[in-house]
């Protein structure tokens, strides 16, 4: 018996911010930093707690405007700061224990464990990211995935504006 099998896409996203490439790494990898940015517009980030480690583990508590909670983790495969950063991605309960997308009423096909690829250059002054969300089935759910990237990106953005203003 065969089994269908469920196309999977990765979701790629570049952006050039303007600030310098160790501020952009610092926003994605200091707590009080993302804690500002992550998670879609109208979204929260209430927990964020980060062991930045090749081996260690990160735990984010997302609240939506509602007061629902979203909790993910994920284990740092690969750290080269200021160049690249390379974690897996699961949906998760508050204790850090992964859990499927279902969890959250999400439909598709999702696997438990997903990796992203950041990446950091300098460009003209300031810094291009290249973001790469690897094993997002390709149903309603990507484009809310794909939007929740792009709204966080945009916090990121101003987040980025004021430290750079100091």
């Amino acid at each position: 018996m065969e089994e269908a099998q469920q196309i999977r896409s990765e979701i790629l996203v570049e952006r050039v911010f303007d600030a310098p490439r160790e501020l952009v790494w610092k926003a994605w990898t200091e707590p009080g930093y993302v804690k500002r940015w992550w998670g879609a517009k109208g979204f929260t980030e209430p927990v964020v707690r980060i062991d930045l480690r090749e081996g260690g583990r990160y735990l984010f508590g997302m609240r939506s405007p509602e007061g629902q909670d979203f909790w993910s983790t994920g284990e740092y495969r690969e750290i080269a700061p200021a160049e690249r950063l390379v974690f897996t991605d699961s949906f998760s309960d508050a204790e850090g224990n992964v859990v499927p997308a279902s969890y959250y009423g999400m439909t598709g096909d999702w696997p438990l464990e997903l990796l992203v690829t950041v990446t950091f250059e300098e460009h003209d002054g300031g810094t291009k990211m290249t973001l790469r969300h690897e094993g997002v089935p390709v149903d309603e759910d990507r484009d809310m995935a794909v939007m929740g990237w792009n709204d966080s990106l945009d916090k990121l953005a101003e987040v980025l504006k004021e430290l750079s203003r100091g």
